[in-house]
């Protein structure tokens, strides 16, 4: 038998819902807003050395020189995504966790469906075998 969709809205806890909803939100959009700021970083070029600094002269070859900042912005795009990473984590956790407790409270509106069905059944035969016995 279905569910009515009215009975299972209200079975739902929707405190609990509503409790949880700005942390998703508010890590979905962190994590939105980071992901458009290491974008914009990405997008703008590199700031350009001062004029004012002499550098002093390197015993590396330049060609040494590119691939040792070539690793380092490679390094830290790593960090960056190992932090994208944890964050995506965490908030598939909260998402999961909230999952799980829609779940557990649409099962609860089940079982206590059946058991009123089966309710209505017996005060149905009963109140058939009083009409019948008393007419």
């Amino acid at each position: 038998m279905p569910i009515p969709w009215l009975t299972a809205l209200k079975v739902i806890p929707w405190g609990d819902v509503i409790e949880h909803a700005p942390k998703v939100l508010k890590g979905a959009r962190d994590l939105l807003n980071q992901q458009r700021q290491r974008r914009r970083e990405a997008a703008e070029p590199a700031p350009a050395p001062d004029a004012a600094v002499i550098e002093a002269p390197s015993p590396t070859p330049p060609e040494l020189r590119e691939l040792q900042q070539q690793l380092a912005t490679a390094r830290e795009d790593l960090t960056r995504l190992q932090q994208t990473q944890d964050q995506i984590t965490q908030t598939v956790a909260e998402l999961a966790e909230q999952n799980t407790r829609l779940v557990a409270a649409v099962e609860l509106l089940r079982t206590r469906t059946r058991l009123l069905m089966g309710a209505v059944v017996v005060l149905a035969v009963v109140l058939a075998a009083w009409y019948f016995s008393a007419a």
